[in-house]
């Protein structure tokens, strides 16, 4: 994770573009270390492969800082190709991890374009993204999702445990959504807003199995020395549980039912998969819920279902039965 601390060591131009990534485009902090960890790498990569350093020079060991507006201004598409090549044969980056350098060096360019008027053209126009290959989101059944439930509710902070997996499975929050909620948040009207990717706010509904598992876990909450008040969840320090914390029991629980293979995010395509299954919601609902930025990304969980009821076709006893005519015989 890339903090303000390691700015002193990046070029003036690369710290005005994380700044603004920050205080005009309001990106998240994990946005902005990504934005970071990316142009720190194609820099280095940019001065080794013009052999502007020693060879045997080791790669954190690449200063960076004295890149200024005419490195910048060299630039072309072929070096950025020449980058994700190596990103791909030397650092064995899979498709979605360059396409989000691609994604990077896109903004990148584009600022010093045409927040910075250093370039003329933008030579990352037509920088073109690693093809993708689209897998189907793996997902709890209902009765997987049940079991792990009842597995969840055991052990001293049964009650914690059980609320943390429920809002996971009926709301499909993501995992530092469900650290940062403060149970001061939540209304009247059951509803809670919280913050996503992006810094992006949603109001999320609370049903009446959230709110239940909430209640419950209220009344056996500490209140005595907590470090963080409004934090609806806490660790046996009595401070806001950490995200590392949630993965444990979200595993602990999983391994207790006998499911291996899942993650806390499959527990959100477990949410999103399950109430369009069983809830009828509309692919746009089903993106506000989620938060995702566009609808794209949500029509997965069609092709989930879609895919779901192809296999159950497919399985039918009478699937590869078929009746010959006379004509057929002769």
């Amino acid at each position: 994770m890339i903090t303000r601390a390691d700015y002193i060591d990046f070029p003036p131009l690369m710290v005005e573009f994380l700044n603004y990534m920050d205080a005009i485009k309001n990106k998240s902090k994990n946005t902005i270390s990504e934005y970071a960890l990316d142009l720190r790498t194609f820099f280095r990569f940019i001065k080794i492969s013009r052999g502007l350093v020693p060879p045997s020079t080791a790669e954190k060991d690449i200063v960076i800082k004295d890149i200024d507006a005419e490195f910048i201004k060299s630039i072309t598409l072929s070096d950025a190709y020449s980058f994700l090549s190596y990103c791909k044969d030397d650092r064995d980056n899979s498709a979605r991890t360059r396409a989000r350098k691609v994604s990077t060096l896109r903004a990148f360019f584009k600022f010093c374009t045409v927040q910075k008027h250093i370039l003329k053209e933008n030579p990352m126009q037509e920088l073109d993204t690693p093809k993708l290959k689209q897998t189907l989101p793996k997902y709890l059944t209902l009765e997987e999702s049940t079991d792990l439930l009842r597995a969840a509710f055991d052990g001293p902070n049964k009650e914690r445990d059980f609320a943390i997996i429920t809002l996971f499975l009926n709301c499909g929050m993501r995992l530092s959504e469900l650290v940062s909620l403060n149970y001061t948040d939540i209304r009247d009207d059951h509803t809670v807003k919280i913050t996503g990717k992006g810094n992006k706010e949603r109001t999320i509904y609370l049903n009446d199995a959230c709110m239940t598992a909430i209640n419950n876990y209220m009344a056996v909450r500490p209140v005595d020395m907590v470090k963080d008040k409004n934090a609806l969840f806490l660790s046996s320090r009595l401070q806001r549980i950490s995200p590392k914390t949630v993965q444990h029991i979200v595993y602990s629980a999983l391994d207790k039912a006998g499911l291996s293979g899942y993650s806390v995010h499959k527990l959100r395509h477990t949410a999103a998969t399950l109430m369009y299954q069983y809830g009828n919601a509309d692919v746009l609902v089903l993106k506000e819920i989620l938060g995702h930025e566009n609808v794209g990304t949500t029509q997965i969980y069609t092709h989930v279902v879609n895919d779901q009821l192809k296999k159950a076709t497919d399985a039918n006893p009478l699937n590869n039965m078929s009746i010959k005519s006379e004509s057929d015989n002769k």
